[in-house]
């Protein structure tokens, strides 16, 4: 095993060339164990590692923090013997979505992968909307998309071949493939994907197929599966931690766990480019701050009227709209918060600092000038 069969390029080289200098060594994050990380050097060793407090202390949140997928600059005799994460370097690509609840904070499902995969199925699970979240965020982390519309055994050739033409048409720069894991179809269209250093990552709902398709690729039942509800086609494990594979034939696997709910972390830019199209029909809208609701000269809803534009599409546009203007005013309602904490706590510091040197006054010797 070398970098190379790790992901390693000539831009980390470049970015790492200090970090060499202090003696410190490459690795690739595999595994979070939450206190501790799984490591994996050059020579194929894997270590336990931690992170330095420095790391800790210079991430300003928690998506700064080192995360599967990372590159990192290990100090191999660090404190108390420990392996040390000294530092992080630059991510090539991200695929971040916002933390489930109310949270405005980023969520880090796969660091430095090129190829996001999402499972599918043409039945329960299918979901335009959904894919239309999925596909603005793998937009934003610049990663190539890929779409499994798996368990093509279980339904008509009809229905699958529905489900892949209306995803298709939402992204025709998206690879768009019927597979079935049961078959085998899913690994043989993986692996037209999985090359020496090239990072794979598969994302989907639960009970999609994901594991099996996992247990497919690395050619054992690493990740335990069980029967298939027949009422709801799902099954009922789920893989609970992200980890990351490198496999024998070559390329990385980022395992995730089945996400129920693809909240937006994206930006209004990345937004635009996904609905090029609802774009470019509201410049020709007659007023600029157009709502495409009541506004008069609306050439958005002239073309859903005229049946030139598919009104769900319309409608997640919208909803994807709002939710990311929400997510800026809560982003920037908690920066100006913690602006607001900083200055307390600077005006706190100076009035403590004028109370100490107004004691020390008081205690100061009068001789001078005294007989």
């Amino acid at each position: 095993m070398t970098l190379d069969d790790l992901g390693w390029n000539a831009e980390f080289e470049r970015e790492f060339a200090p970090y060499h200098a202090e003696g410190l060594k490459p690795a690739r994050l595999i595994r979070d164990n939450k206190i501790t990380y799984g490591a994996l050097l050059a020579d194929g060793e894997e270590l336990e590692v931690t992170m330095s407090g420095k790391v800790y202390h210079d991430a300003e949140t928690d998506a700064e923090l080192p995360a599967v997928g990372d590159w990192v600059a290990l100090d191999l005799g660090g404190e108390a013997g420990e392996t040390m994460i000294r530092a992080r370097l630059a991510r090539q690509t991200c695929l971040s979505r916002k933390m489930s609840g109310r949270s405005t904070e980023e969520q880090v499902i796969a660091a430095n992968v090129d190829v996001v995969a999402v499972v599918t199925d043409a039945g329960p699970d299918f979901s335009l909307r959904r894919m239309e979240r999925y596909f603005a965020i793998i937009a934003k982390s610049r990663a190539k998309a890929v779409v499994l519309v798996n368990k093509a055994d279980l339904f008509s050739e009809e229905k699958n071949s529905g489900a892949a033409d209306a995803i298709r048409a939402l992204n025709p720069e998206a690879d768009i493939h019927i597979t079935s894991a049961a078959k085998g179809t899913s690994l043989k269209v993986l692996k037209k994907y999985l090359r020496r250093g090239v990072s794979l990552t598969l994302v989907g709902s639960s009970g999609v197929g994901k594991s099996s398709i996992v247990n497919r690729i690395l050619g054992d039942e690493y990740q335990w599966t069980d029967e298939v509800n027949e009422t709801t086609g799902k099954g009922r494990h789920s893989t609970t931690a992200r980890e990351l594979f490198v496999l024998r034939g070559g390329g990385i696997l980022i395992d995730n766990p089945g996400i129920r709910e693809v909240h937006m972390w994206t930006d209004e830019a990345t937004l635009r480019e996904r609905f090029y199209d609802i774009s470019e029909l509201a410049e020709q809208c007659k007023f600029h701050d157009c709502k495409h609701g009541t506004d008069a000269g609306c050439a958005v809803r002239a073309a859903l009227a005229a049946g030139k534009m598919n009104a769900s599409r319309f409608e997640g546009f919208q909803k994807l709209e709002v939710e990311i203007e929400a997510l800026r005013l809560s982003r920037k309602k908690r920066a100006m918060t913690g602006e607001r904490v900083a200055r307390r706590e600077q005006q706190k510091k100076a009035r403590r600092f004028t109370e100490r040197a107004g004691r020390d006054n008081d205690h100061e010797p009068r001789w001078r000038g005294e007989r």
